[in-house]
This record gives C-alpha cells, structure tokens and sequence, in this order.
C-alpha cells in the first residue's frame, strides 16, 4: 500500500489512445517501440516503479501540451521478455494523477511533473456502490455485448465485486478515448457505473459518442 506522500512528483508517461487505467485494477501491454522498451528498463531502476499511463489529446493545446491533464500511474508488477525482445507487462492501479508539467528532456519518452491532489480516496480500499442494481446492470450489459460481437464469463460477472465489475468493463469495452478519459475523471464508482450506463444504452441507440457526452 501506498500512503500519499510516498508517491514521487515526476513520473514517466505513456500516452496510448484508447487504454485506461484506474485505482486497484490491472492493465496488461505489449511493450515493442524503442522508447518504451528504454522506459520500462529506466522504470526497474527506480524504487516506485510507476509508469502513469495517459490519453495523448487529439491536437496540441494552445500552450502546447501533448497530454489530457488527468491520467492514472500504475506499478509495474509483471513482466516477461520475448527472444525478440519485447515486453509483456502488467501495471497496478495505484493513484490518478493531474499533470503539471510536461517534460521531454534527455529520456526518449516523455515524463511529467505530476501532482496527486485530490485523488487520496484512489490509495484506500475498493470503493462501494450502493445503489448499484446488479441484475438490471448485467441485462444490459447483455445486451450490449451482444450488440458488439463481444463474449464474455458471464457466471464470474455474477459475482464479481462491483468496483471490479464496472472498472473492468470501463477498461475493456470499446469506448472512444473522450468516453475513456471520462470514466477515468469520474469522481466516484457509482457516476463511473452512470457513465458506463449512459455509453451502452446510446450505442444500443445507435448514438454518436457526442450525443452520449452530452
């Protein structure tokens, strides 16, 4: 467990559209681009091991930031090289992050000066959803699997915890990186769980991703 101010205040990121991460769940990546491979080597070498993985925006920001302000650090807790040398990693949730500086300096990959304010509730215990109505949820979510070609073990989404069971599907399913970076913001399980909601019923409707933000 990590207490807030053992948390570093510069940590390396990794912009990837589409991949979310959040507190207490697990992220795998395939990790072949140069850049990267250097990151997770310079990575092992600290003591935090964190990586904090973040939405790159669609175009630079007028004062030229690359990066959405909020993303999630996880710890590097898996890995396996292949003889080609790529990496199979696995990255623990610990704590969202808000960017205050963005850094490209000698590394090949980009770090950020990162502050931690605000998110204290991400190092505590698994959040709790009690208006969740699970046999409601699992209908829909039926529905919208089926509607997207996807499968799923539907006997262990029975009885997965509920942070589990929406963070995962938050993770997995195939959500724009606007609809992502949302759930990621979300400031607690049960909007997440909303949010996850809001996105299934408009694409069964057939719904653009603005009309689900909206």
């Amino acid at each position: 467990m990590y207490r807030h101010a053992d948390l570093p205040t510069t940590i390396p990121v990794f912009p990837l559209p589409g991949a979310l991460l959040l507190p207490r769940a697990r992220l795998p990546l395939h990790i072949f681009e140069p850049r990267y491979l250097q990151m997770i080597d310079d990575t092992l070498k600290t003591g935090h091991r964190l990586i904090g993985m973040i939405q790159p925006r669609a175009q630079k920001s007028g004062d030229g930031r690359q990066l959405q302000t909020i993303g999630c650090a996880g710890r590097l807790t898996q890995l396996s090289e292949t003889e080609d040398r790529r990496y199979m990693i696995t990255l623990s949730g610990v704590s969202r992050f808000r960017v205050t500086r963005e850094i490209m300096g000698f590394q090949p990959y980009l770090q950020a000066d990162v502050s931690w304010d605000g998110f204290e509730r991400d190092l505590g215990k698994a959040e709790i959803d009690t208006d969740f109505n699970r046999a409601a949820f699992l209908a829909l979510l039926h529905r919208y699997f089926e509607s997207q070609d996807l499968s799923t073990d539907w006997e262990n989404l029975k009885d997965a915890d509920e942070e589990l069971l929406i963070d995962s599907l938050s993770m997995l399913c195939p959500f724009e990186p606007e609809e992502k970076q949302a759930l990621l913001e979300a400031p607690s399980l049960a909007t997440r769980r909303e949010t996850v909601v809001t996105l299934m019923e408009f694409a069964l409707r057939g719904g653009s991703s603005e009309d689900a933000l909206q």
